[in-house]
């Protein structure tokens, strides 16, 4: 059976990680609180963010931009879209 956790993102509570994303309290955070759907829609938004802003994860800057859009895309709050960007029709 897999394990739940009360998702911060959709407030219900939904199949968890199977693991922390990353070391460290900020992963144990995620591992906690954040469901596998919203980390997985987080990963495609932030994927298109590093593509179409054209960011370099090398550069400090651009990890801690990613960093901020993460803890609004999971808090519910406005967070940036890629300028320009049209979602495939279905």
């Amino acid at each position: 059976m897999p394990r739940t956790v009360f998702c911060k993102k959709y407030r219900e509570e939904l199949e968890g990680l199977d693991a922390p994303p990353y070391p460290g309290p900020k992963g144990q955070d995620i591992f906690d609180n954040v469901s596998k759907q919203a980390w997985q829609e987080w990963q495609a938004h932030q994927t298109m963010l590093i593509n179409e802003k054209h960011l370099s994860l090398v550069d400090p800057q651009a990890r801690k931009y990613l960093q901020e859009e993460m803890e609004k895309f999971f808090a519910g709050e406005e967070f940036d879209q890629a300028e320009g960007y049209v979602p495939p029709s279905e």
